[in-house]
């Protein structure tokens, strides 16, 4: 795939503002007159949006980690075709709120040891990585209270408590020095502005 424009993602546990930081951005970025593009996974597209509903809303069990993993990756195969390619080669940039190392994580370590079908899935079906990626980083306890404090239908995987948290906050610093190169780790516990400071001396 040739990518012309620019592909930012924000990842971190539920609660930990990264999707308040990639609004931040979009609204900075714009105001210097790029296009932006902000979207967030899964969803983004109204086919990945009807399977966001699917996965994110009623019961914990609902699904097995192996069909969420087939879920999320049909979610983002839609949303890649639909609208972060196109924005791409117009030289758009696109923000992401959470994108495949969510799924590493959650599905990948958190919820079942599948990541080398998470990774062999993702290569096979999406073959495209950030060119950066934003890991705002916050306390698991922390993160979780905000989180349920949102008090809105998606809280399915908020529902799976304070010890998912831990291990998804574990996992994803694992993730980013896997990644050097793509991954910044931003401190988000301190105010929007401050984190809105690091994200943007981070950008490529």
């Amino acid at each position: 795939m040739t990518q012309d424009g620019l592909f930012l993602s924000f990842e971190g546990i539920d609660g930990s503002g990264k999707s308040t930081q990639a609004r931040m951005l979009a609204d900075r970025l714009r105001a210097e007159g790029r296009e932006v593009v902000l979207t967030r996974e899964p969803g983004g597209s109204p086919g990945a949006e009807e399977i966001r509903r699917l996965v994110l809303e009623g019961d914990p069990d609902r699904w097995s980690a192996e069909c969420e993993l087939l879920l999320f990756t049909a979610a983002r195969r839609d949303h890649l075709e639909r609208l972060i390619r196109p924005a791409l080669a117009r030289g758009a940039t696109v923000i992401c709120d959470r994108f495949a190392d969510s799924t590493r994580m959650y599905q990948g370590l958190s919820r079942a040891d599948l990541r080398a079908q998470v990774d062999a899935l993702h290569d096979m079906m999406i073959g495209i990585e950030p060119d950066r990626t934003f890991l705002i980083d916050m306390d698991p306890e922390t993160g979780l209270a905000r989180a349920l404090g949102r008090q809105g239908v998606e809280e399915r995987f908020e529902s799976f408590g304070a010890e998912m948290q831990a291990r998804m906050r574990a996992g994803f610093l694992a993730l980013a020095k896997e990644a050097p190169h793509r991954f910044r780790v931003i401190d988000g516990d301190r105010a929007a502005e401050a984190v809105a400071r690091d994200v943007w001396a981070a950008l490529p």
